[in-house]
């Protein structure tokens, strides 16, 4: 190989050196090498000088993807490591664990080359799955609040049916506000999203959130609150399960929906919430109507009720065509003289019926009369009867209710006379007069 010249400074001539010499010179190590060759060389160290492993710690971010294969983190108090579990060997895992949970996992460490990390490509898990701080405190707040009463259905409200204003509480440059606003532009174009940005992890994101909510609320315009972010590890999230941030959303005016992380994660903002959303973006479609379909729907209200306008014009116009062409219609008479000509009928028989019965009544009365007249006192006195009274002119029944010599009255027919008794026959009586 021929090398050039080079010169110094000075301008002497000196032999320019070959690439690579530097590194011969005591100042390298060697050629270089590609980021590949790198990572395929720490790749042989780590796996080649490690076998299987037993790792105990807390499970977080666990997902299992479309293919079967399950990606989750294993953290504990100093550090975290990236764990992979196959779908080969998912499929033997009675029970996998839940964010939270303290397990562990038997596998081997292996390089995930196309991004230079380092994993655990477990094989197990141990049966006796526990649960980590994190979930402990989770549980010990979720059923604290829930006594209270801060969770229970009664206090939850409905959703507005088409909200004018949206209020959202979220990170404003995270990738879930984003989503919600598309969803929100490409669902409900009329609708004002009103933004209240705030912190969404962090040691700060609790009193940043309350803030957020806080100021939203009082301001009063918002028919209805997002409240939310996208998903992350169990401690990126945790912020939404701080009593603050729960008793925050519990306590809002406006209805609200909760919205954290992915579908399998909860948090205590979700139960706090009015409604629970799976993720940011079923929340937007959540919250309002599509127009869309709220179009197609009233245009086949429309079509409906023209259809049965229609109809009913159609029904009554035929009705109306027979009733012209019914002989009722044109000759009433045909009709009305039958009906008139049994009125009449009816109303000689009535008055036929009406006199007979009238006679039959005076008839009856006549014979009450005469009955009567016949028992009457006068009829007996006609007849030769008297009528015997005391001096107070109580009538005398009985000859033992008189003593002899006292005064009586004799009523006749014609007259009366003043009478004195002389003597008494008790014996005697009405029905076997006296010899």
């Amino acid at each position: 190989m021929r090398h050039g010249l080079a010169r110094n400074s000075d301008g002497a001539a000196r032999r320019a050196r070959p690439a690579g010499s530097a590194a011969r010179d005591g100042r390298g190590c060697g050629d270089p090498i590609g980021v590949s060759e790198l990572t395929r060389r720490i790749k042989s160290l780590l796996e080649g000088s490690t076998g299987q492993l037993a790792v105990t710690g807390e499970v977080a971010g666990l997902k299992a993807s479309p293919s079967g294969h399950v990606y989750f983190s294993l953290k504990d108090a100093g550090a975290l490591i990236d764990c992979v579990l196959w779908r080969s060997a998912a499929v033997r895992v009675r029970e996998l664990p839940r964010d939270g949970d303290q397990a562990t996992v038997h596998g081997r460490l292996s390089v995930y080359e196309p991004r230079g990390r380092y994993q655990l490509t477990v094989s197990s898990f141990s049966a006796d799955l526990g649960k980590g701080d994190l979930w402990l405190r989770f549980e010990a707040l979720r059923q604290s609040l829930a006594a209270e009463g801060l969770f229970d259905a009664a206090r939850k409200r409905r959703l507005p049916a088409l909200p004018g204003t949206i209020g959202i509480v979220t990170s404003p440059t995270g990738a879930a506000l984003r989503d919600m606003v598309k969803i929100l532009a490409r669902r409900a174009p009329g609708a004002r999203v009103i933004v209240s940005p705030c912190l969404v992890q962090g040691a700060a994101a609790v009193a940043d959130i309350v803030r957020a909510l806080s100021l939203l609320d009082r301001w009063g315009g918002a028919d209805v609150i997002i409240v939310g972010r996208g998903g992350g590890s169990i401690e990126d999230i945790w912020p939404f399960n701080e009593e603050a941030v729960a008793r925050a959303v519990g306590g809002l005016r406006t209805p609200v929906v909760s919205a954290v992380g992915h579908e399998t994660d909860f948090t205590l903002t979700d139960f706090a919430a009015d409604v629970r959303a799976a993720t940011p973006s079923e929340a937007a479609e959540m919250v309002v109507p599509d127009h869309t379909e709220l179009l197609s729907r009233l245009v086949a209200v429309r079509n409906g009720l023209a259809r049965a306008l229609s109809g009913l014009v159609r029904s009554e116009r035929e009705r109306l065509v027979r009733t012209i062409r019914s002989r009722a219609y044109r000759r009433p008479e045909d009709i009305l003289m039958p009906r008139w000509q049994r009125l009449d009928d009816a109303a000689s028989r009535l008055s036929s019926a009406a006199a007979t019965l009238l006679s039959a009544a005076r008839n009856r009365l006549s014979a009450a009369e005469t009955r009567l007249a016949c028992l009457s006192p006068g009829q007996v006195l006609a007849r030769g009867y008297a009528i015997a009274v005391n001096a107070d002119g109580s009538v005398l029944s009985d000859a033992s209710a008189i003593t002899p010599g006292a005064r009586i009255g004799v009523i006749l027919r014609r007259g009366c006379l003043d009478a004195r008794v002389e003597r008494i026959s008790p014996g005697h009586s009405a029905s076997s007069p006296a010899s």
